[in-house]
């Protein structure tokens, strides 16, 4: 038995809010291929919004841009993680129309 390897490639495309020349807040939509299904899934990865921009509704309207996208490059699914600690990142997250599910394992090299 062996282990074999092939290269698979995703797709990033980072959104960001640009104020006064400066990024205030951001956000990344990875489109991942997998050989369960012909479409993409997709995962939203390092949203941040600058402290002193919080509270404008900027993440807000960063993720829906993203979940726009993310439907309109088929995605079957877009995944959507956080620190246990962020509950005000949850609230956001639910009010969008995500739903808690399953965990979140990690190793940290």
């Amino acid at each position: 038995m062996e282990i074999k390897t092939t290269t698979v490639e995703a797709k990033g495309i980072k959104f960001s809010i640009i104020e006064s020349e400066s990024e205030i807040a951001r956000a990344y939509l990875y489109l991942i291929h997998n050989d369960l299904h012909q479409e993409p899934f997709g995962l939203l990865e390092d949203v941040y919004v600058a402290e002193d921009n919080r509270g404008r509704g900027l993440g807000t309207q960063l993720i829906r841009e993203v979940i726009k996208i993310a439907k309109e490059q088929g995605c079957y699914k877009l995944i959507a993680t956080s620190r246990k600690s962020r509950s005000s990142v949850h609230q956001l997250y639910k009010k969008l129309g995500f739903q808690e599910y399953g965990l979140e394992f990690r190793i940290d090299f």
